[in-house]
């Protein structure tokens, strides 16, 4: 039996290669004193900004800040929000191999907070240009083998277009795939290791259910029918479920406080991600990154976890 967590030195040794969809997370900060004299609406003296890495640049900041190796691919646009994340991406000792795309709006989530409370969020963003994606699998299939894991961040915005021939080199070289799904068409994830949908992805896929014992045997079957290992339902306060071939296992919550789901699945899926890496089961792998969620939900804002704060 392995131990239960592996060695700082062990997840040094590891490498996830992780593809999606990265975005600029910018948050403005102030106060609120009146209600505009326009319309109905509260009106926000900014005070302070902050950006973050979001998205797919985020799932791979959590896996570095893990201390396993980790590259990133993804498509940004020629502009000052592109330029941005390609220097804190840099700055945050992630290997990108970053393609631009002339005609993209690098997706930026705006997020207006006043009186610690989200206002409103805005998005900017458009789809990647076709030839750009080929030669992001270009990428892709020229450093596959040099990673122990590869990690597909699915938020919908297009990057992943070419992601079933992606997931079948992966099953080529032997390594785990990982996904972190969208929309209502799992087809496209065949045959990867685990997914890892909330409670309204999964439901938008096999319908709502009433009872657990309806949910095991949808989720079995979705499981079945796509050839995962997995499927790894994140429960916020529920916790967590693993459906795989050997039944049914629950991890219940461990976050005393929740402040903010923000990115919570981010840190689920990377964790995940950098447990397999170093050799550890899903079963393994999943009260670990149970572990994890349940730290960064304390927290304001796409949030990550270290190494020692894991494993305290």
């Amino acid at each position: 039996m392995k131990s239960a967590h592996p060695t700082p030195e062990q997840l040094a040794a590891a490498s996830v290669l992780v593809v999606g969809d990265a975005m600029l997370d910018r948050y403005w900060f102030g106060a609120v004193d009146r209600i505009s004299p326009e319309a109905p609406v509260p009106v926000v003296r900014v005070s302070g900004e902050e950006e973050r890495l979001g998205g797919a640049a985020n799932v791979a900041l959590n896996v570095n800040n893990l201390g396993a190796r980790v590259s990133l691919i993804t498509v940004v646009g020629d502009d000052e929000p592109g330029r941005k994340l390609k220097t804190m991406i840099e700055q945050a000792g992630i290997t990108t191999l970053l393609r631009v795309d002339p005609q993209l709006y690098t997706i930026v989530k705006l997020r207006v907070i006043g009186r610690s409370q989200q206002l409103i969020r805005i998005d900017f963003e458009n789809q990647p240009n076709h030839e750009v994606l080929q030669q992001a699998l270009g990428e892709f299939e020229r450093v596959i083998g040099d990673h122990q894991a590869v990690l597909f961040s699915d938020y919908g915005k297009g990057g992943l277009e070419h992601i079933t021939i992606m997931i079948q080199r992966a099953q080529s070289v032997g390594i785990p795939v990982l996904i972190d799904p969208k929309g209502d068409d799992y087809k496209r994830y065949e045959g990867a290791t685990v997914i890892t949908p909330n409670r309204a992805e999964l439901a938008q896929v096999v319908g709502v259910w009433s009872s657990d014992a309806q949910l095991c045997e949808r989720a079995q079957r979705l499981r079945e029918e796509l050839k995962l290992d997995g499927v790894l339902l994140t429960r916020s306060e529920g916790g967590m479920s693993l459906f795989d071939v050997d039944g049914h296992m629950q991890v219940a919550a461990q976050a005393r406080e929740v402040f903010d789901v923000t990115g919570a699945g981010d840190t689920v899926i990377a964790t995940l991600a950098a447990m397999l890496a170093c050799g550890l089961s899903l079963r393994e792998a999943v009260p670990i990154a149970n572990r994890a969620a349940g730290i960064v939900v304390g927290r304001f804002g796409t949030a990550n976890v270290s190494y020692q704060e894991l494993f305290a």
